[in-house]
């Protein structure tokens, strides 16, 4: 068995890295060939380019390396031809991979797509190209299979890696000793996104927020991660300007912050559902552009933005968007969850049953469905 495999970034650099070997449980002899990181490449993949190659963000970044692109994606198209591949599997990369797939699959080669695009959410009229390009889709969220499944495309929801690695009872005592916090200490995480344009819309506010929140819990621990180098300059600088007490600025450790803490605010995104996992209540927030938001609401079809409120398919947790993120706004719904236990509580708990239903063993689950396709037994 040729399999050809594809990954954008470094999330799908972990994902392909954990489905080599569960691929190769079922198909021993299998041979891995394509584009990956590190991790792919010390589970047997040939990579043919480096993993960052891909990794384009922005509409005008991606306008200055499309000639490089559509270069790299004839070689990998020619190149799993002339390697006779038996199946193409793109892991995210949906702009890049979705257009090899099609051409592959119109090869005859079986091609598979692991991790929805937002399809789900806005330009929905995608789904017609995406039954073109691949044969299944495997979804990490249950919410997105359902969407398929309405739409006659065949998907298997395999469940999110995350949800696998991680317990379900986080050890909140060990994060608060590693980060040097007592115990007794009650403590807000600050998580005001990665990117120098999140930080520059929602840290102000977000410092505004606890600066009210300390005026009713004067011992209040604060904790900020900076997701790298750049962006700690860039809080640095802000809290120059803005200081607060009880701060303790983080290089990182996004993950320890969100374990130890009680409460979290934080931007809407992938790390929403990482508080999901670490069972800690939180305040969803998010600024934009006011032209990307004007057009986001005429394209948007979805109710809510973040992770735990579309997984519960309910306002789980508050969303504070544009006008609504206001630090008056923001500490009263905090206050809310600082302060009394059942709110809290009830976040606690649905995080819990939330967590249960993705650990689907991804990896495995994806292999089988996988197996299933090259047999011709996959509804």
């Amino acid at each position: 068995m040729k399999i050809y495999l594809v990954a954008g970034e470094v999330s799908g650099d972990l994902l392909g890295a954990s489905l080599i070997p569960a691929l190769r449980a079922i198909y021993p002899n299998a041979e891995f060939r394509g584009l990956g990181g590190e991790r792919m490449e010390a589970e047997g993949l040939t990579s043919l380019y480096p993993l960052e190659t891909l990794s384009v963000m922005g509409l005008v970044e991606v306008i200055k390396h499309l000639p490089r692109l559509v270069k790299v994606r004839k070689h990998l198209y020619q190149d799993a031809l002339d390697w006779q591949a038996d199946l193409m599997i793109g892991i995210d990369a949906p702009d890049f991979n979705l257009g090899l797939e099609k051409k592959l699959r119109q090869q005859g080669l079986k091609t598979v797509h692991y991790v929805s695009p937002s399809v789900w959410a806005w330009r929905q009229g995608r789904i017609k190209g995406i039954k073109k390009s691949c044969d299944l889709m495997l979804t990490l969220l249950p919410f997105e299979a359902d969407f398929y499944q309405r739409h006659q495309m065949p998907v298997t929801f395999v469940g999110h890696p995350t949800a696998d690695r991680l317990p379900l009872e986080p050890d909140k005592q060990a994060a608060k000793k590693s980060l040097g916090i007592s115990n007794a200490d009650q403590v807000l995480a600050l998580l005001p996104g990665s990117r120098g344009s999140e930080v520059e819309r929602l840290a102000p506010v977000f410092l505004a927020s606890a600066r009210l929140l300390q005026q009713k819990h004067p011992h209040l621990k604060f904790l900020l991660p900076a997701a790298t180098p750049a962006r700690r300059q860039q809080l640095e600088a802000l809290l120059e300007e803005q200081p607060l007490e009880h701060l303790q600025l983080l290089d990182g450790q996004a993950h320890e912050a969100l374990q130890a803490a009680d409460a979290a605010l934080l931007a809407s995104g992938t790390v929403a559902l990482e508080a999901l996992f670490c069972k800690t209540p939180m305040v969803v927030s998010y600024k934009l552009a006011p032209f990307t938001w004007w057009l986001g609401q005429k394209l948007v079809k979805t109710p809510w933005v973040s992770l735990p409120n579309l997984l519960a398919q309910k306002e789980l947790v508050p969303e504070r968007l544009q006008e609504a993120a206001s630090p008056e706004q923001l500490s009263t719904d905090l206050d809310q969850l600082l302060s009394s236990n059942e709110a809290a509580e009830l976040q606690r708990q649905a995080f819990y049953e939330l967590h249960q239903q993705l650990q689907a063993d991804a990896s495995h689950t994806a292999a089988q469905a996988i197996q299933k396709l090259m047999t011709g037994q996959h509804e």
